[in-house]
């Protein structure tokens, strides 16, 4: 499916319009309708009001119950995908503020009790060491303190043991040159350290390690309900089941490539002993 970016995460209440009209044309009341679908009425209520965005499976069951043809039911529920995708604009991102960003995560990380990262290129900033914090934001015009700091406050929520975090770096992310040597090493050594907390489950994939698929974006998936993807000009906030199941498989496919525990302890000190020499 193509998605027109413009359009992405602005089309709740389309849906919802369409929704009512198509239940109206049917001679139900949100009462009968609830009752076909097997959902409360204020539920029903709050999807026609663009309150409450439906997933796929609830468009299918409200479809069938209003007995829809097989054109409308593909039209809706090319609808209904789209407005539980969201696009982030990079530039939109930058003239909110980068503290702005932090703080978006920040809510999101305290809303979720496991959280798994995909890390093609860089290291994340849960994961970073100060100096490798501030080279990431090296490129950026504005002042960047505030920024910094937020990030590194971040990095308590890894600590919170009702939360699990499953992080899979990249042999790529986890060398790329942001830093000094000395300093790449020092991020390595933080990341084997990070191996030992009991609700942090890291890994590494080396280079020439088999994966099922070629991954493309980094990615992060929030328990089961968000994922969002990165790509170079902003990015992908995913909020339809079949969309995050998808990055789910993806997760748990690289993930039985990835070393984990004293093996990706010895891979990052490989590595962080080529930096140092």
């Amino acid at each position: 499916m193509t998605f027109d970016p413009e359009r992405l995460g602005r089309s709740s209440q389309e849906l919802a319009a369409k929704l009512r009209s198509l239940r109206k044309q049917a001679g139900l009341s949100g009462d009968r309708l609830a009752a076909r679908c097997n959902m409360s009425q204020s539920k029903v209520s709050r999807i026609e009001n663009g309150k409450v965005r439906p997933s796929l499976v609830d468009i299918e069951q409200i479809l069938k119950a209003l007995e829809a043809p097989p054109d409308l039911v593909a039209e809706i529920s090319a609808l209904a995908r789209i407005a539980n995708t969201e696009w982030r604009d990079l530039r939109d991102l930058r003239r909110k503020g980068l503290d702005t960003r932090q703080s978006e995560l920040k809510a999101l990380e305290a809303s979720s009790t496991e959280i798994r990262f995909f890390l093609l290129s860089m290291v994340t900033g849960l994961l970073a060491t100060p100096e490798y914090v501030r080279a990431s934001l090296a490129h950026s015009t504005a002042d960047t303190r505030k920024a910094v700091a937020e990030k590194l406050e971040r990095q308590a929520v890894l600590y919170d043991t009702s939360k699990t975090f499953r992080f899979l770096l990249t042999e790529q992310a986890v060398r790329w040159p942001v830093v000094s040597p000395l300093a790449l090493a020092e991020q390595m050594d933080r990341l084997s350290s990070l191996t030992y907390l009991p609700n942090v489950r890291l890994g590494v994939i080396p280079v020439g390690a088999f994966t099922p698929t070629v991954p493309l974006n980094t990615f992060t998936v929030y328990d089961s309900s968000l994922a969002t993807v990165e790509t170079s000009a902003g990015s992908l906030v995913l909020r339809d089941n079949q969309d995050i199941c998808s990055y789910l498989a993806d997760f748990s496919g690289y993930e039985r490539c990835a070393l984990f525990g004293y093996e990706a302890r010895g891979k990052l000190s490989e590595w962080a002993a080529v930096c140092r020499s």
